[in-house]
């Protein structure tokens, strides 16, 4: 197979997945999260107090949540109701590069539109480091995401696994503030640099923060590759 036909097969493999990431219900999710987004932007553009860089990321992350929500957690549900899986499933260890792949549009997609989200609120309220933020905001996110994906395979009902991720999220919420400047807080914000820590341990608390998010990622998404391999479960 020359290279031309490999570009052309890794391209239309690449839109047909990506078709489907986005496809069904996925809009009302976007629409949900732009408007959410919009909604805070207003509010922060009439309020008298300065708008930082720490607030910026704080308002960015339930529209990212929102995004990432239904493309990972659908995925598996959706080729279930379009009754695919059983072609799916039927190629050994394809079911690991289809998965996989939506995985990773879903993140990348989700990086893009949170760039384009940034530079909005650069226009919008205050110059931050566009990229650098949307950097930081990954890290929560991609936990997130490989969290519903492991409960998802475990569960293999996408309306159970988000009423589990819903209380799961409203938890870490309510813990957001117990734990505001510990490592352990999965939503910590590294711009807001509390006035008790100085900047190396700072610095410190954040390297923990984000290499505990990426561990617990990681075991997270080989976890949902391992329950992939019990076919029966699902089909």
């Amino acid at each position: 197979m020359d290279t031309v036909k490999i570009y052309h097969l890794i391209k239309d493999s690449f839109v047909y997945n990506l078709k489907i990431v986005f496809g069904n219900k996925f809009i009302y999710f976007l629409i949900a999260a732009v408007a959410f987004y919009l909604m805070i932007i207003g509010i922060m553009l009439f309020e008298n107090s300065a708008v930082l860089e720490q607030d910026i990321f704080e308002t960015l992350i339930f529209p990212g949540i929102l995004i990432i929500f239904y493309p990972v957690i659908f995925s598996i549900q959706n080729d279930k109701d379009a009754r695919m899986l059983e072609i799916v499933f039927g190629v050994p260890n394809y079911r690991y590069k289809v998965y996989l792949l939506r995985f990773f549009i879903s993140l990348i997609l989700l990086f893009v539109i949170m760039v384009f989200m940034g530079w909005f609120a650069e226009f919008a309220l205050v110059k931050v480091r566009v990229f650098y933020l949307v950097y930081q905001l990954m890290y929560p996110l991609l936990f997130i995401a490989c969290i519903s994906f492991l409960f998802a395979t475990w569960l293999k009902n996408a309306n159970a696994t988000a009423v589990v991720m819903v209380i799961i999220g409203l938890f870490f919420l309510i813990m957001a503030e117990p734990l505001q400047d510990s490592k352990w807080n999965i939503f910590l914000n590294p711009f807001n640099v509390p006035s008790s820590l100085s900047h190396t341990l700072w610095q410190n608390v954040i390297n923990q923060n984000r290499l505990m998010l990426i561990l617990v990622s990681v075991v997270a998404l080989l976890g949902a590759m391992v329950n992939l391999q019990k076919r029966e479960k699902f089909v």
